[in-house]
């Protein structure tokens, strides 16, 4: 997609979908900061894309958290002197019942899912006003779409927060030729599904039209396309990337 010269942080970036976007944005041209909670994953998982002869650097940080945002950010410009891209895509994912989601479940997902896009949005923005083209795209879900199947009710409202946040982002922002798009995946295989049940996954599956759950590669090749000059003119999108579970 031609991302030569341009910086990408990306978040919750050491495995599944985080990993995939970094590594297509590289791979495209980018350089690349990993963000992640787990700071030992970050780096081996930066480090791999180094040896493949990609431009990568890694940082620890719990992204819901104000001062964490702030030292990966700065990080981010003293290590490559600009940021262009900033990929929110830390989250985490329960599956608890309904009666028995708990307030302190409640706040833990919304801080990691939630809280940390809105931080490192509104940290990014000075560094991204001073981009040729500026751009933030968020990880949503097809949970936050239509409420999910399997979830837990504190990670669909999450989700859900997350489209709201980025219309509003992209309409703020939008002054300053910095676009705002939202991804939202169908159930896609990665770790985070190790918390279903193998009669849970194979539900999801039968819901897919397509026949199959999405690959983290599928959600990297949409954040390509959102990072890319094609996508210039595309503010405000949420892009389905759900093997048809929902038409939107």
């Amino acid at each position: 997609m031609g991302l030569d010269g341009r910086v990408a942080l990306v978040t919750g970036a050491a495995k599944g979908i985080g990993f995939a976007v970094a590594d297509r944005l590289a791979r495209d041209g980018a350089r690349v900061m990993l963000v992640d909670i787990d700071a030992g994953l970050a780096a081996a998982s930066a480090k791999k894309l180094a040896g493949a002869g990609l431009e990568a650097e890694s940082a620890g940080a719990d992204v819901s958290k104000l001062a964490d945002v702030r030292a990966v950010v700065a990080k981010t410009i003293g290590r490559f002197g600009q940021l262009d891209i900033a990929v929110n895509n830390a989250g985490i994912l329960r599956a608890t019942r309904l009666e028995e989601v708990t307030p302190e479940e409640w706040d833990l997902v919304l801080a990691v899912n939630l809280r940390s896009m809105f931080l490192v949005s509104q940290q990014a923005i000075p560094h991204l006003k001073k981009s040729a083209a500026p751009r933030i795209i968020n990880m949503s879900s097809n949970s936050g779409r239509m409420g999910g199947f399997e979830s837990s009710v504190s990670y669909a409202a999450s989700k859900g927060g997350v489209i709201a946040l980025t219309y509003a982002l992209a309409g703020q922002l939008a002054k300053f030729k910095i676009t705002v798009n939202a991804i939202c995946p169908g159930t896609t295989d990665t770790d985070i599904l190790k918390g279903y049940s193998a009669e849970a996954r194979e539900r999801l599956k039968t819901r897919v039209p397509l026949g199959r759950l999405g690959l983290p590669e599928d959600i990297a090749a949409a954040a390509a396309y959102l990072a890319s000059g094609e996508s210039g003119f595309v503010t405000g999108l949420m892009l389905d990337v759900n093997g048809g579970m929902w038409f939107g």
